[in-house]
């Protein structure tokens, strides 16, 4: 499935963040944010939306078994209590394959207007087929004080 995102209004059913039916949390596949960074400003980005957070995020597999990362799904809260959702296959493009012991990282950027919380989730298959997902632990864009609008 390709790229897609769509907003929510506030107080709208928030779709499951790993819907994959009979997906399962694999243990010892873990995801995590290692760095966060914030840019201000600047002919590149849109009026409406010049704060950037740089995320880093990490990866690793630490289970038995091999896993394909297929896609991803993000649910980014805004403080006005809209909700942006965005998923799509691939991460930044690659399916990453990680044996046992093996861990993938990658960085990205998201454009906001005002603080969010980041929610996201990673799906893929193990070697045998099985549906697998992990979740990436909730975090938060917040503009610095003194920066906002």
């Amino acid at each position: 499935m390709p790229c897609s995102a769509w907003r929510l209004a506030a107080g709208e059913n928030l779709p499951s963040l790993c819907r994959v039916t009979s997906s399962t949390e694999l243990p010892g596949l873990t995801a995590r944010l290692d760095k966060l960074c914030y840019h201000h400003g600047g002919s590149s980005l849109p009026a409406d939306k010049p704060h950037a957070f740089v995320y880093f995020i990490t990866i690793q597999n630490r289970s038995d078994r091999t896993v394909t990362l297929l896609g991803r799904k993000w649910v980014i809260t805004h403080a006005d209590g809209g909700q942006l959702v965005i998923e799509g296959d691939k991460i930044v493009g690659e399916t990453p394959r990680l044996e046992p012991g093996e861990e993938f990282s990658y960085n990205s950027y998201h454009m906001t207007g005002d603080d969010a919380t980041v929610r996201g989730c990673f799906h893929g298959m193990d070697e045998q087929g099985a549906k697998i997902h992990v979740q990436l632990p909730a975090f938060a864009l917040v503009i610095p004080r003194g920066e906002e609008k």
